[in-house]
């Protein structure tokens, strides 16, 4: 029977449905659907709880409603029955109803004994309500009032509980084990084969170099990222940096790779997800701002160089890595803030140096 602490209310009709539903899936398979549509990081993040309902329901028919951007980071994985795409941009225009409301209608026949809402705000609360699925579950997030709509509310243990851990919580209170028995990110052959066709080089070391951020306060100066390269090129020649990013990258990628030619290869916007992701597991080590990539390193237990700015690393840095975590000690810092108002801008992105950087990429490839 799930606990009654760590959740904010719980129908208790609703209650008994979860050890019911736990017996009723000896004799029929669950069937789940999680709502966790974006962002890439968010989504790697809340991939454990996929894993381990997976586990605990080896049967279960278990579907994911995603951002159509990032649905490619779920087709084809082997514990989902299915993706629900959602053409986020745009999606209160009207023509964007009509797919919407197919979606729910979808929703709503399948009967989904449990809906997971791992985002937790107006919309996706929105849909699990309308989806009528048996048990309704989701974080305690005040930020929109989608509380409101579950029959579960998770609470974060703490301001720095990270995000990981608090989707974690969801499986507890559903009286589902936890442990890291699994593989976060399974490898896809096909793609690992083709970016090798694409891109052979077999005889060197890789390092993945990921200047972008959708905050422009967190990105590290496309500079100090070359001197990193110019720096671990010094010291070892048979490294070579990959600098990885989307369309909105492409200015920065091609001044890391200007600023040293010999040594880097510039994918920034060349590459589909599945392929970035598995270029990062490809390399050593990963130079990273708080960004998607950075998380799916972390998922990989890939050695981070992770540089981190306005945002806590205690709650959404690199899960297992908090300790390796680049950051400046300014009164600032954390401001949690998408625009920089200290009385020297940036300082807390211009205060980690190249020297620095460089110094945990040696000790990353002594590990």
């Amino acid at each position: 029977m799930v606990r009654e602490s760590g959740f904010a209310r719980l129908n208790p009709t609703k209650s008994a449905c979860i050890g019911a539903h736990s017996l009723a899936s000896m004799i029929a398979p669950l069937r789940i659907l999680i709502l966790k549509p974006s962002s890439l990081g968010d989504v790697i993040q809340a991939l454990p709880v996929l894993r381990l309902l997976k586990r605990r329901f080896r049967e279960a028919e278990i579907h994911w409603w995603i951002d159509s951007n990032f649905a490619s980071l779920l087709e084809g994985d082997p514990d989902l029955a299915g993706v629900i795409p959602f053409i986020r941009r745009g999606w209160g225009r009207p023509r964007n109803w009509i797919g919407l409301a197919r979606d729910i209608r979808w929703a709503r026949a399948r009967n989904f004994d449990w809906v997971i809402d791992l985002q937790c705000l107006a919309r996706s609360g929105a849909v699990a309500w309308l989806a009528r699925g048996g048990l309704m579950v989701g974080l305690d997030e005040p930020r929109e009032g989608a509380r409101g709509f579950y029959d579960i509310c998770v609470r974060r243990a703490s301001y720095h509980t990270h995000a990981v851990d608090w989707y974690l919580e969801v499986l507890r209170q559903l009286d589902v084990p936890v442990d890291w028995n699994f593989d976060w990110l399974p490898e896809r052959p096909s793609v690992s084969a083709e970016i090798r066709r694409k891109w052979p080089s077999e005889n060197r070391r890789w390092i993945a170099l990921n200047p972008g951020a959708r905050w422009l306060n967190k990105r590290w100066p496309a500079a100090n990222y070359a001197e990193v390269a110019r720096m671990t090129l010094a010291a070892r020649a048979d490294c070579r940096f990959v600098i990885l990013g989307g369309n909105d990258d492409r200015d920065l990628g091609a001044a890391i790779a200007s600023a040293v030619p010999n040594g880097c290869l510039d994918l920034t916007g060349k590459t589909s997800l599945p392929e970035m992701i598995e270029w990062i597991r490809r390399c050593d080590v990963i130079v990273s701002n708080d960004t998607g990539p950075m998380h799916v390193a972390a998922a990989m237990r890939k050695p981070i160089a992770a540089v981190f700015g306005p945002t806590e690393p205690r709650r959404t840095g690199p899960y297992g890595q908090i300790s390796e975590v680049l950051q400046a000690r300014l009164p600032c810092v954390p401001c949690m803030k998408s625009h920089c108002t200290w009385v020297n801008p940036l300082e807390c992105l211009h205060s980690i140096t190249p020297a620095m950087v460089a110094d945990r990429l040696r000790r990353a490839r002594k590990e």
